[in-house]
């Protein structure tokens, strides 16, 4: 890839078992994003039904890949995979169900772009709104945001939030220790704060999927969200104590 190819932006969707359905999604992300982009679809497994007609539509659309995660199962491991085969100085994670609005994609990467570590599409600052969903979920959501971004000042009312945009070379260099659920949109938040590097957020209107079933797992996930909840609190620490920190907590689930 020479410089000139190089995109401004990789998108990453994480994908499991979307079909067809994802088409759409794919369709809006082309038609809204202005910067020079790549779209990294990330599934598990070779035979996962979104790879067929993602295969099929790559074949039209060079800047799209399909790509299968071989760092285990689960949207937390293929975030994990997409963000580390990602070409760009940002990437955006969105999800495949087509909840996220893509037109904001630039406007979060041009965030990362002027210096802040992670930037945010938050449905609780004013402007942004949640639509549908289930309600313990944004129960739990919403005030897990809103007491962080007061009492930890994590510069984001939504941390929990998996519309985000992260500046890769963050990434790289506190790692993501996240194995499960879609915990990394809190870790990597509270990883910013910790290194009191900047957040920024913008408000955005999350819509409920209209096609397809949601594979969020409320009561099973929570044990990793409280985890990054209670470590956005404390000192300041450098990239290494962050890495540190995390190689310690892969070493107590072992």
């Amino acid at each position: 890839m020479t410089t000139a190819e190089v995109p401004r932006v990789s998108v990453v969707i994480p994908a499991y078992n979307e079909g067809p359905h994802i088409i759409p999604v794919i369709d809006r992300i082309f038609e809204s994003v202005r910067l020079q982009c790549e779209v990294l679809v990330v599934v598990d497994f070779a035979d996962d039904t979104t790879v067929a007609p993602v295969t099929e539509y790559a074949q039209k659309e060079p800047r799209l890949r399909c790509i299968v995660n071989t760092y285990g199962r689960g949207p937390a491991n293929a975030i994990r995979y997409g963000i580390g085969a990602a070409a760009a100085p940002v990437a955006v994670v969105t999800m495949a169900d087509g909840c996220d609005d893509p037109r904001q994609i630039d406007d979060l990467a041009r965030l990362v772009d002027r210096g802040v570590a992670v930037a945010v599409a938050s449905r609780y600052m004013p402007g942004g709104q949640q639509v549908g969903g289930p309600l313990f979920k944004g129960l739990l959501s919403r005030m897990a945001g809103r007491s962080l971004g007061l009492l930890a000042r994590t510069g984001t009312r939504d941390a929990t939030n998996s519309f985000k945009a992260y500046s890769t070379d963050f990434v790289r260099k506190v790692g993501i220790d996240s194995r499960a659920g879609f915990e990394i949109g809190i870790e990597l938040t509270a990883k910013a704060r910790r290194m009191r590097l900047p957040v920024a957020e913008i408000p955005t209107i999350w819509l409920d999927r209209q096609a397809g079933i949601s594979n969020f797992r409320v009561a099973k996930w929570i044990p990793g969200y409280l985890y990054w909840y209670r470590f956005a609190f404390g000192p300041r620490l450098s990239a290494e104590q962050v890495r540190a920190h995390g190689y310690e907590k892969k070493k107590e689930h072992r």
